[in-house]
């Protein structure tokens, strides 16, 4: 039927959903424990807002549970192929998922303390990164008193390892 015979109110409103942190296709999507927890938190947060929606439009509610049900969707995914790590087994002495290491970067007076995480944990401002992001791949493998070195387009930043721990 051409659109020009349908009532402009029928349509349903396709929900826009912003799609989760980038994870490369064939990247295992690894996990620490609490990064499970809070993916788990998230469905439940979604699925009690979904069941306590509450709206005096029949098509506002339909469309609002459409776009909770596509985050679902999405976050089920993630959840699904989640890998957790047990931090304990991690060698203790080297930088690997989940560690938080603590970096001396280049002549800042102050060190830097960050954790390796995986691509839904990934928080900047909370000092956690991602296990595929540049600077997580140059620490891995990397023990106290190493450096790793980024190029960057006008020179490099050097990071030294002080500290390794496998527990904040």
């Amino acid at each position: 039927m051409s659109r020009g015979f349908v009532k402009e109110d029928d349509q349903e409103e396709v929900p826009m959903v912003p799609p989760r942190a980038d994870l490369p296709s064939g990247i295992i999507n690894y996990v620490t424990p609490i990064g499970l927890d809070a993916l788990l938190q998230e469905r439940e947060t979604l699925i009690s807002e979904r069941e306590h929606l509450d709206s005096i439009n029949e098509k506002e509610k339909r469309i609002a549970t459409n776009h909770i049900n596509a985050k679902l969707q999405l976050l089920n995914n993630r959840i699904a192929t989640a890998k957790v790590m047990n931090l304990e087994k991690q060698p203790q002495n080297e930088v690997r998922f989940g560690a938080f290491v603590t970096l001396k970067i280049g002549d800042a007076p102050t060190l830097q303390k960050y954790q390796i995480v995986g691509v839904d944990e990934a928080d900047i401002a909370k000092g956690k990164i991602a296990f595929i992001s540049p600077i997580a791949k140059l620490l891995v493998n990397k023990k106290v008193g190493d450096q790793a070195i980024l190029k960057l387009a006008h020179g490099e930043r050097v990071f030294e390892i002080i500290d390794i721990s496998y527990s904040s």
